[in-house]
């Protein structure tokens, strides 16, 4: 049974770096787990070397070195001694806690811990890489630091989370995974543990405040924290279990990821009133408290205001109120670190009055002002007080229309709910003293709180481009549950510690890094849960589960449905090759972590591409309808399964709105009457890339429906696909035989003959040229028959009218050849590229629907101007057509782009320029406009562009001959990213992904 975190995920799952040594991600490492020439031992010869810490150190930072000892111990089993160290013991000749000790480990803060101060007085330690700097940090090796101790190893903050992020550093380097306790991380046992006398260090993040925010925590976190933390009684006020005991685990979790910043679960509680604790642990442990968008000044908003206030949330009719409640807040939180949210939303994150208008709002913030000024007193610089207002939805466009706030005050831009950012600091906003940031996560069109679908890729992507426009000073992202996304979530805040860690071309690293860590894996099955985490979170994010149904992968053309169950059975197969090696201790983490994510979504892709099949098979009048029936009801009942195994309570199938269904609903299936023949006979012919099926009259054969001619299938000498298939079928319960004659010897079939019955109602023929170097250039044809034998019934033949169409290239050609009608590219597969002012479209692997994309880079290269329509970097790709849409000279160009939003300020929208040889280029400014705070309307909704996750733009051409050609992507703007590109020469057929990439030669 899953321990502790495991049943997290009987009420969360259903609701919604590179290692350079030892276990630690995206750090450089100090930690050996042997002796070294030069090393310091922490464990050695099963003796613990003492720890000496502070007594006027930060009691968070004498928590944290708690916290330290213990995970030593569960690497080592060997616990070191915790010392708390007194200026008159310093004073002394000699150390007493260190007595027979040559060496010891001190940690502690700069400037705020005596024992550390004297450290560096008497070794005259250099200091200055730290020394007020934010959060940073040194460790290293340092002889005769005070009397009676030879030699020590010195962890040194430059503040009470920079000594806090020191010594978590170590622990994970130690082994100690930062989910140890929420993920039930095995640690692994090592004999010794040692390190460099060097040290590790680590200057001050590239983000200041990097946070998580809790919501949509019902039912799941909820009820499980009801579970854990109380007696199954919540508080006094709203019932909620979020009490100290468990916001302490998540303060811990917070730090151990090196985030520093906390907005609290808010739907059915209030962080402040549920546990009066609260607040003072939070700033005991060192993690600074903010509210979300809609809670100005420190109040849980609605939930408080609902409880100890009178009237309504109107700040026309109501504001000597509301003024009370707010400064009541400040009050309350003025002791403790914390970030405070100005501005005012309506109730239940919902925009205020139509009434609203930004002079009210500006006298909102005004009179927010004046609160601090009188809790904090008319002396004190109110600009040194954490503010932030968050431009979220209609806020947005309170500021596009002029509304203005202090400088001081963080402007937090907001992602559209689906990780795409609004928009970003543009020059003129990149100076405010109040910085700017992110605020990241999850909402409309759909939630999509059930498994993993976010790609790393994108979330670096998006957050790069934050970096360069200085968006730098508070990142949050709403977690939902926290569950199930552990590790996108440390990425996160992984990359907002460091940004110089990451680049496009070492993001899969930070997964590799992830699995060791975590499975303790080798390099190969690293690699490979790399592999399987990449395509898990690709499959699921080329359209969320909540968002799938059964016709959204194509099921006749280009086997696209086919292709993704596949991979699908290729992932599941994968995670549990690595799942069954495992041991015993560490299974439960993967299960969690990777394997039930594997397992869940690959179930929920069958049977929903099975019911899919068994309506197509009904309106074929197959037999085979009932098995595929019968298989989506086993997959509905797998689901189940799968959620009993993880502990679960509730699960997300079906979903109708954007919050969760209260039942499980199983997708629509038919069945056809299993005893009674079809009326067109025993034998039901249906060929690949069609819905109908022959013989006799079906909707799907042609635009009549009747009298409909014989069917049809298509070979193209430069096909991706070698063959085409025809499926011969059961149209009632008699068995029968069959064969197939092909009129022209130059045609395969696999197999020529077969049996069909009611407990086999399918078989598949493969078709195919057998050479076609024997074939005449151009369009050749062959008939097939398909003859049925059944007991006591007369022969039924069906004829098949194949074409084979055999193109050349001339000798020499190089680049994409269009096969069935179309020419199909990735992105990244460039014939050549080209670079200006020091930009140059570069590839994000692993991003995106298919295989990866590319977009400009650096992001503010140009000095961050546009370039004019052929001036900038361009992406040229080398093809050769044999046709044209009906042979008119014309082709389609369809570029499928990332849903990304504006970079920039509304004068320099996302552009691109697609451009065939030497005929114009056509600019394409793809997302379209907006009303401030608002978005376009071809965004959101089930069929919208982020639903999709492309936005797919349609660019004609014509005077173009069959032949050799060139295609070119032009950069106009920066942060446009390009995922795939098809030609359509008059053979595209419609499906989600697009046909795959055409044959290169």
């Amino acid at each position: 049974m899953l321990s502790r975190a495991g049943a997290i995920l009987a009420v969360l799952c259903s609701t919604l770096f590179y290692i350079q040594g030892a276990q630690s991600i995206g750090q450089d490492t100090c930690v050996l787990f042997k002796s070294s020439g030069s090393s310091f031992p922490i464990v050695s010869g099963g003796k613990a070397t003492p720890i000496l810490i502070s007594q006027d150190d930060w009691p968070g930072v004498q928590r944290a070195a708690s916290d330290f000892v213990d995970d030593i111990k569960k690497v080592t089993n060997e616990k070191p001694k915790l010392s708390n160290y007194t200026v008159t013991a310093i004073e002394s000749s000699t150390t007493p806690e260190s007595a027979g000790n040559t060496s010891v480990i001190i940690v502690g803060t700069l400037g705020h811990s005596s024992l550390i101060d004297e450290v560096v007085k008497n070794t005259k330690l250099d200091v200055s890489s730290i020394k007020g700097n934010w959060e940073s940090f040194l460790s290293t090796k340092v002889d005769n630091p005070l009397p009676g101790v030879d030699s020590a190893y010195v962890i040194i903050g430059a503040d009470k989370r920079g000594t806090i992020f020191a010594l978590y550093d170590h622990s994970e380097q130690f082994g100690v995974s930062p989910w140890y306790w929420w993920a039930d991380v095995p640690t692994p046992h090592q004999s010794q543990l040692h390190v460099e006398s060097s040290g590790c260090s680590h200057g001050s993040p590239t983000v200041q405040y990097r946070g998580i925010f809790l919501n949509d925590e019902q039912p799941a976190l909820q009820n499980w924290a009801m579970e854990q933390f109380t007696n199954g009684t919540g508080s006094a006020a709203m019932g909620s279990p979020f009490n100290h005991l468990f916001y302490n685990k998540l303060f811990e979790l917070i730090l151990r990821m090196k985030g520093n910043y906390l907005w609290p679960a808010m739907w059915g509680s209030a962080f402040a009133v549920d546990d009066p604790q609260n607040q003072f642990f939070a700033d005991y442990y060192g993690v600074v408290m903010g509210t979300s968008h809609q809670e100005p000044m420190m109040r849980s908003t609605p939930n408080e205001f609902s409880i100890f206030e009178k009237g309504s949330w109107d700040y026309l009719n109501n504001n000597a109120t509301i003024k009370k409640y707010w400064r009541d807040g400040v009050q309350r939180a003025k002791p403790f670190e914390s970030y405070y949210t100005l501005g005012m939303r309506g109730f239940g994150d919902t925009p205020l009055s139509e009434e609203t208008n930004i002079a009210l709002l500006e006298q909102v913030v005004e009179d927010q002002t004046e609160i601090f000024k009188g809790v904090y007193g008319e002396d004190y610089d109110i600009s040194t007080i954490p503010q932030l207002w968050t431009l979220y939805k209609e806020v947005e466009g309170y500021y596009d229309d002029g509304m203005r706030v202090p400088d001081y005050v963080t402007l937090l831009w907001s992602d559209d709910n689906w990780g795409n950012v609004r928009r970003f600091p543009i020059e003129s906003e990149r100076n405010r003293t109040g910085g700017a940031g992110v605020y990241y996560h999850v909402g409309d069109p759909r939630d999509y709180k059930w498994i993993t679908s976010t790609q790393i890729s994108k979330v670096y992507e998006q957050m790069s481009l934050a970096v360069d426009r200085n968006a730098v000073r508070v990142w949050i992202v709403n977690v939902g549950d926290l569950k199930p996304y552990e590790r996108e979530t440390e990425f996160f805040i992984n990359y907002g510690w460091n940004a110089t860690r990451w680049n496009p071309a070492n993001l899969d690293d930070f997964v590799a890094a992830w699995g060791q860590r975590e499975f303790s894996l080798s390099d190969s099955e690293a690699q490979s849960v790399t592999e399987i985490v990449g395509n898990l979170t690709r499959f699921n994010s080329r359209r969320k589960p909540e968002l799938l149904n059964s016709t959204t992968y194509s099921l006749i053309n280009y086997r696209e449905a086919e292709n993704v169950l596949a991979a699908w059975d290729t992932l599941e197969k994968a995670s549990t090759a690595i799942y069954n090696k495992l041991p015993s201790g560490t299974k439960p983490a993967f299960f969690q972590l990777v394997h039930h994510p594997v397992l869940a979504s690959a179930n929920v892709g069958r049977m929903l591409i099975s019911a899919g099949k068994n309506n197509l098979r009904a309106s074929q009048a197959l037999l085979s309808t009932n098995d595929l029936a019968d298989q989506v009801e086993e997959y509905f009942e797998t689901d189940y399964d799968l959620e009993v195994q993880y502990h679960k309570l509730l699960n997300d199938l079906g979903y109708y709105y954007w919050q969760q269904p209260l039942a499980n609903t199983m997708p629509p299936i038919t069945r056809v009457q299993p005893k009674k023949q079809a009326l067109s006979g025993v034998m039901r012919i249906v060929p690949e890339g069609t819905p109908g099926a022959w013989p006799g009259d079906n909707p799907n054969q042609c635009a009549q429906g009747y009298d409909c001619p014989p069917p049809s299938i298509t070979l193209d000498s430069f096909s991706t696909f070698p063959n085409r298939y025809i499926d011969v079928g059961a149209g009632g319960p008699a068995s029968f035989t069959f064969t197939v004659k092909s009129s022209s010897s130059w045609l395969q079939l696999s197999p020529e003959q077969g049996s069909v019955s009611a407990k086999s109602p399918e078989q598949r023929v493969f078709v195919s040229v057998k050479d076609w170097s024997q074939l005449a250039a151009g369009q050749n044809n062959a008939v097939l028959t398909f003859t049925a034998k059944a007991s006591g019934q007369a022969d039924l033949s069906v004829t098949v009218n194949v074409v084979a169409n055999k193109n050349t290239l001339p000798a020499g050609f190089k680049g994409f050849v269009e096969g069935d009608g179309a020419i199909s590219i990735e992105a990244a597969h460039t014939t050549r590229r080209t670079n200006a002012s020091g930009v140059s479209w570069t590839e994000l692997p692993s991003y995106g629907r298919t295989q990866s994309a590319v977009t400009p880079w650096p992001r503010l290269g140009n000095g961050g101007n546009n370039f004019t329509a052929g001036a900038g970097p361009a992406l040229e790709y080398d093809f050769y057509n044999f046709n044209t849409i009906s042979g008119s000279g014309n082709v389609t160009v369809t570029t499928y782009l990332a849903p990304s939003l504006n970079a920039n300020d509304v004068d320099r929208p996302l552009a691109y320029a697609v451009q065939i040889d030497s005929l114009s280029p056509q600019t394409s400014r793809f997302i379209p406009a907006s009303a401030p705070g608002s978005l376009p309307a071809a965004w959101g909704g089930p069929d919208g562009f982020v639903a999709n996750s492309v936005v797919s733009v349609v660019t004609r051409f014509g005077g173009l001959k069959p032949g050799a050609h060139t295609l070119k992507l032009h950069m106009i703007e920066p942060a446009v990213v390009v995922q795939k590109i098809i030609i359509n020469t008059g053979g595209l057929k419609p499906s989600y992904l697009g046909p795959p990439e055409s044959l290169q030669v």
